[in-house]
């Protein structure tokens, strides 16, 4: 019987308890592929750990959400599922899960799981992949056997579509806009059967909620950048990519459930002042390493953002991006969702 090919999966959890069991059991429906999945938790607060603990032990049954966009079984299992990787009924995957001790941001937690994975012979691709997300079962596969260019690849992407309202897009790849830092997203909003794919030579970067990074690239480039706790780390991790070009999968299609964690915008929510203080603050941390000479034009589209939040009538929202664009302390309501910390590695004091 031939070997199936294999892919790698990091998971962050932070509070993710109501998402991750979507997330893992669809993954583990995954055909033609063999999985090693890490799950990294960042000391959740919830019951994210225990529940995935009872869950492979068999005592927690699953049951697919009602407005589940593709149809898939629950996985069919003859007794527990080893946590440490050493076995999984039914099915040819391998699931880790880590407790980091600690909330040491997006970053932290994929490079958690990445180091994990690439101890593991075998492995040349490493999928991130958000908890907030449900995968139909040949995603993986394509992710894993999509060709790349004779030179390699840095990092794919797919396809990222909402889970809520799955006929349109999220995120086709990404862009950022030179002169504010303002990243954007390909095909936003677009209708998924009407719209062609994308071509990774329009991209900047590719979205941390469904990115596969090879292990070329992850060797030469080194983890993900920490110092963003949140937000543009992938987007920094991409410029570090050298000759190795970005590249784009049709096939890899994820449905996310965007900002369940965080708070982050969607189409017709706004972010959170937690979700704008990294958001921000970020965007100016990566426009002073990246292209310093239009940080005048980035903190003055952060004064007009700002106006025009505190036009709709939001003046906390408008607060926390002038705070976390000019380098101030960001509100004790943002502080305190970490614990002393986490707060220590987001902030430094």
């Amino acid at each position: 019987m031939p070997l199936l090919p294999s892919l790698g999966v990091a998971i962050v959890t932070f509070n993710a308890e109501d998402v991750i069991l979507d997330c893992l059991e669809s993954l583990l429906n995954s055909q033609g592929v063999a999985l090693t999945i890490v799950v990294a938790d960042n000391a959740s607060r919830d019951g994210t750990v225990g529940l995935v603990e009872r869950w492979a032990e068999g005592r927690h049954p699953y049951t697919v959400p009602d407005d589940c966009p593709f149809a898939f079984h629950p996985m069919q299992r003859s007794g527990p599922i080893a946590l440490d990787g050493s076995a999984v009924p039914v099915c040819p995957h391998r699931l880790f899960l880590i407790k980091t001790g600690v909330n040491a941001g997006f970053a932290g937690g994929v490079n958690a799981a990445l180091a994990h994975l690439a101890k593991q012979p075998g492995i040349d691709r490493f999928w991130i992949l958000n908890p907030d997300s449900m995968v139909p079962a040949d995603t993986a596969h394509a992710f894993a056997t999509a060709p790349e260019p004779a030179t390699g690849f840095s990092l794919m992407g797919g396809r990222v579509l909402y889970f809520d309202t799955p006929a349109r897009i999220q995120i086709d790849g990404g862009t950022i806009n030179w002169r504010t830092g303002v990243t954007g997203n390909l095909g936003l909003g677009a209708a998924h059967a009407q719209t062609p794919p994308s071509d990774p030579k329009d991209m900047t970067f590719i979205t941390g909620a469904s990115m596969v990074a090879s292990r070329a690239f992850y060797e030469a480039a080194g983890p993900m950048p920490e110092e963003y706790f949140l937000y543009y780390e992938e987007v920094d991790w991409a410029q570090r990519r050298g000759a190795l070009p970005l590249a784009y999968c049709a096939e890899g299609i994820v449905y996310h459930k965007a900002g369940t964690a965080i708070g982050s915008p969607t189409l017709d929510r706004p972010a959170s002042p937690f979700s704008l203080y990294f958001k921000h603050r970020g965007r100016l941390r990566f426009m002073w390493r990246y292209q310093r000479s239009t940080v005048p034009l980035a903190l003055a589209y952060s004064l007009a953002k700002a106006g025009q939040v505190l036009a709709k009538g939001y003046p906390r929202e408008a607060w926390t991006i002038i705070a976390a664009s000019f380098g101030l302390p960001p509100s004790r309501g943002v502080r305190g969702i970490l614990s002393p910390e986490a707060q220590r590695r987001a902030f430094g004091r």
